[in-house]
């Protein structure tokens, strides 16, 4: 299977944005890719007020274009994520939308983890605009191939990844806005560590440049092998790589390095949360 991860610059325009991703998706597919993933907020980022004044519910046009984009292209589209519009919440989930090839939404995934953090200096406060998702969710694509969905700031907390890996997930996509300094230090040996880590194909959609609200995010999208091989890496202009997922090649890895099977949960819980030892005061351990 051929896939592509599309990199934009996003900004509070919502149509314009829309009008970006399908020239963006028109061209991964004219090269032959049949999943592609788009970037976190790919309708509009920015401010609080953007994201505000910018976010629709899943019937509005931009699920409703990508939609009709997978229909008509026969791919599967994970729809990076895009600041929903929910009944009954003043604050947005940050929604990931897979759609399969007839255009019917396959699965619907609101990211976990809130990015309330400092930045060199800058503070984010992502959850004073977002809401916290509840769910892990895993997908398929033709062919039986389980789909991990995340988002962003979920890189940074591996035990989802695991519990992905765990229900099956032999791909995992990451739609991004990772900011430039997070992308240049972090992004690239994240992305790496969670497809080693759990054997899987990593499809990380990064969003690039300059967008409203003082935000900059830092581009680098890339397409990670099971074994932890840049497959495709983008710089920081517009546009998409692509590459071919090998899965037998991913079978062969998981047999020759059977990691998910040696898993000690017998001695650390299934993630991690045994009772760690204490040692005697005085002990040299």
């Amino acid at each position: 299977m051929k896939a592509a991860v599309v990199q934009m610059c996003s900004g509070a325009d919502v149509e314009a944005n829309i009008g970006a991703a399908d020239s963006l998706v028109r061209a991964a597919v004219a090269e032959g890719a049949k999943l592609v993933v788009l970037p976190e907020k790919w309708t509009v980022i920015g401010g609080p007020e953007d994201l505000r004044a910018g976010a629709q519910p899943l019937d509005g046009s931009a699920i409703s274009w990508a939609r009709d984009a997978a229909r008509e292209l026969g791919i599967d589209l994970v729809a990076g994520s895009i600041a929903e519009r929910a009944q009954g919440s003043e604050r947005l989930p940050n929604a990931s939308v897979h759609i399969g090839p007839d255009g019917e939404i396959k699965a619907v995934y609101r990211k976990l983890h809130m990015f309330d953090v400092e930045i060199e200096g800058k503070p984010y406060r992502e959850s004073d605009t977002d809401e916290p998702g509840e769910e892990i969710v895993v997908s398929e694509v033709p062919g039986g191939v389980e789909l991990g969905l995340s988002i962003c700031y979920d890189v940074r907390f591996p035990e989802l990844y695991r519990a992905l890996a765990l229900r099956g997930a032999r791909v995992i996509a990451i739609p991004a806005a990772f900011t430039a300094p997070t992308t240049r230090d972090h992004w690239e040996v994240m992305v790496r560590a969670r497809a080693i880590e759990n054997q899987v194909f990593v499809l990380a959609a990064n969003q690039t440049g300059p967008h409203p609200g003082g935000h900059r995010s830092g581009g680098h999208s890339l397409i990670i092998d099971p074994w932890g091989r840049v497959l495709a890496q983008a710089g920081e202009e517009v546009g998409f790589v692509a590459a071919e997922l090998d899965f037998a090649e991913q079978d062969a890895i998981r047999k020759r390095v059977p990691l998910l099977d040696h898993r000690r949960t017998d001695v650390y819980g299934a993630f991690g949360h045994s009772a760690a030892r204490v040692w005697p005061e005085g002990s040299d351990g």
